[in-house]
């Protein structure tokens, strides 16, 4: 999935869509998480990152970025 090229993301985890005038917060995670979408790393990389960086199993991280996706399609943050 690749992120849209104009979404602002601050060191914070604002995010603005200046497309749509919307805004969201994010917590430390789901702003990694972002980052690593904008710098255009696959799925399987942006696991990586997120097993060695935190404590949680394969399963639930797997599940969890799914779930993270499923809200940045939602809110049409997701480039087609």
């Amino acid at each position: 999935m690749k992120l849209k090229r104009n979404i602002a993301i601050s060191e914070t985890g604002f995010v603005f869509d200046p497309n749509s005038g919307d805004s969201f917060t994010l917590n430390e995670i789901g702003r990694e998480i972002l980052e690593l979408l904008q710098k255009q790393l696959s799925k399987s990389d942006v696991l990586v990152h997120v097993l060695n960086k935190y404590e949680i199993d394969e399963f639930t991280a797997e599940r969890n970025y799914e779930d993270f996706l499923g809200m940045l399609k939602h809110h049409n943050l997701l480039e087609n």
